[in-house]
């Protein structure tokens, strides 16, 4: 048996909201074709995602998996945080 194996989905977004508790909204956006105008795409789609701890901000580039169902609308949890929102002062 291999150890630490990962199944299902692992998805790239950024924070654009954090008002719940242990839980933020991560938009992932996805680059497609059109199908009859050949035409490329921007597409985004917005996961609840996660959030023990509430520490991730609003901005942050992070990286998602997919897991076992948390809640109704939640099935993902944040891997890892790959880039810091820059504060503003």
């Amino acid at each position: 048996m291999e150890p630490n194996t990962s199944k299902g989905k692992v998805l790239v977004g950024t924070v654009v909201k954090t008002a719940m508790k242990d839980t933020v909204t991560v938009r992932v956006e996805r680059y497609v074709k059109h199908p009859k105008y050949k035409k490329y795409i921007s597409r985004s789609k917005k996961y609840l995602v996660h959030n023990p701890g509430n520490t991730m901000q609003v901005g942050d580039k992070v990286s998602i998996r997919e897991t076992r169902p948390i809640s109704k609308h939640k099935s993902f949890v944040i891997a890892e945080r790959l880039h810091a929102a820059a504060k503003e002062e």
